[in-house]
């Protein structure tokens, strides 16, 4: 059967993309108050941001239990599996990365003898989507196990991430940034972009409005040299388009575009919109 790629809801591949592209997916589950959901298996992306608008309280997200994992390696290498690559968010933002460690640790010995790399992407969303689809690639091409992980950390550590948010409020509750600087951002009005450092969420800078952050964002992007893949990640199709809009000034290549998962909005806020930018290997 060959190798297997595992991944979290928080890659933010729709159903229908992991399908194709045979990638399992361990969701997270988003909590609104009591009530549970299972990331973009219960609640979609569209629900998860009408229930955030209306929600009066910040919703909390819980990773996947050991447990869950361990079903999914099992089920996979009882499907013939000769190895498994599973790629999570960064482990500083969850503990999906060690329930995925714990997972792999306790199969039964029998099982743990088909290999399974379990990686910290230090990253999220479309940082952890495309070196998943170009695994994808390699795998089918056959390529083995060892370099298929090797061209995946290769890319991993040529992303960067850069999102611009409404607000920073979001992050604070959630305990991704210090309360100060948040109180500091929304007397602004400022609209912040950060980006991931170490796979631990960092400020960048504090624009006044979108369109001077779109316009940073662009400049910081060309300023990166030539690229392999540029994604974007939105919680609107607004924010999206305004964005592609401003980038298409400074990048001539196709700009792929996807939806910004329940998770990570979840800890961002509506009106969120990311980049994931890969340098070209050189």
């Amino acid at each position: 059967m060959g190798i297997r790629l595992v991944t979290d809801s928080t890659a933010d591949l729709t159903v229908e993309q992991a399908k194709g592209l045979d990638i399992t997916i361990v969701p997270l589950t988003v909590f609104f108050g009591e009530e549970a959901y299972l990331d973009n298996v219960e609640l979609d992306n569209a629900a998860f941001y009408q229930k955030l608008q209306a929600s009066k309280e910040l919703p909390r997200t819980s990773q996947p239990s050991p447990a869950a994992f361990q079903e999914a390696y099992t089920r996979l290498i009882n499907e013939g599996a000769d190895g498994i690559i599973s790629l999570h968010l960064s482990s500083k933002l969850s503990g999906t990365y060690q329930s995925a460690c714990t997972g792999r640790d306790s199969l039964p010995e029998e099982l743990r003898k088909v290999p399974i790399e379990v990686i910290d992407s230090q990253s999220i969303s479309v940082g952890m989507a495309y070196p998943l689809m170009r695994a994808v690639e390699q795998i089918r091409q056959g390529l083995g196990m060892e370099e298929v992980k090797e061209q995946m950390l290769s890319r991993l550590t040529r992303t960067r991430i850069l999102a611009v948010l409404d607000t920073l409020e979001f992050l604070k509750r959630g305990g991704r940034i210090g309360t100060a600087r948040a109180l500091l951002g929304n007397m602004l009005s400022v609209k912040p972009i950060v980006s991931l450092k170490e796979g631990a969420v960092v400020p960048v800078e504090q624009p006044r409005t979108r369109s001077k952050a779109y316009a940073r964002i662009a400049q910081l992007v060309g300023e990166m040299g030539a690229l392999e893949h540029l994604y974007i990640a939105e919680a609107s199709v607004e924010v999206g388009e305004q964005l592609a809009d401003t980038l298409k000034g400074i990048y001539a290549g196709t700009i792929e575009t996807c939806k910004l998962g329940a998770v990570l909005g979840t800890h961002t806020g509506p009106g969120t919109v990311a980049i994931s930018a890969v340098t070209a290997q050189s």
